[in-house]
C-alpha cells in the first residue's frame, strides 16, 4: 500500500462503497476539484416523493472529499469536520451533478464548496464543508 491516498483512489486501490450504494459516479478529480454525476430516480425519494437531501449530501460530501482528497501528500489523509447544505429546488427524477472546489487549503485545515445542478444547469443544492488534514499516527488505518 504506497502512494498518496489521491494516487491510490486514481490507481482503484480505494474505492468508495457509498458511490455503488447510492448510484452516482466521480467524472474527474485532480487539483482541488471533482465532479459526479447521479441519475436520481424513485430509489431516492423520501414519503413526500422528491429525492431525499441525505442523498443530495451524500453527493456534494462525496465530491467535496474528492476534491480536498486531490490535495493530499504522501503520508496525508482527512476527516470531514463539518459539511452544512442549502436545498434550493425539488428533485424529481433527473441527472444531477456535482461540481465541487477546495476554496481553502491550509496545511491543517481546508474549506469546500459544491454545487448540485441539475443536466440543464438549474442549481438544486450549494453545499460547504470544513477539513481536517491527518498525519502521522492519526492517519493510520484512513
Amino acid at each position: 500500500m504506497g502512494g498518496s491516498f489521491s494516487d491510490r483512489l486514481k490507481s482503484g486501490e480505494i474505492k468508495p462503497p457509498a458511490a455503488e450504494l447510492i448510484g452516482f459516479r466521480m467524472l474527474s478529480f485532480a487539483d482541488g476539484e471533482s465532479r459526479f454525476e447521479m441519475e436520481a430516480g424513485s430509489r431516492h425519494h423520501n414519503p413526500m416523493g422528491t429525492v431525499h437531501g441525505g442523498i443530495l449530501c451524500t453527493l456534494a460530501d462525496s465530491a467535496m472529499g474528492m476534491a480536498f482528497a486531490s490535495t493530499l501528500g504522501e503520508g496525508e489523509t482527512f476527516t470531514t469536520l463539518e459539511i452544512k447544505v442549502n436545498y434550493l429546488r425539488p428533485v424529481f427524477e433527473e441527472k444531477l451533478f456535482a461540481a465541487a472546489k477546495v476554496v481553502h487549503r491550509g496545511r491543517t485545515v481546508g474549506m469546500v464548496e459544491c454545487d448540485v445542478t441539475t443536466e440543464n444547469g438549474k442549481l438544486v443544492a450549494r453545499a460547504v464543508s470544513t477539513c481536517s488534514v491527518l498525519r502521522g499516527e492519526k492517519a493510520k488505518g484512513r
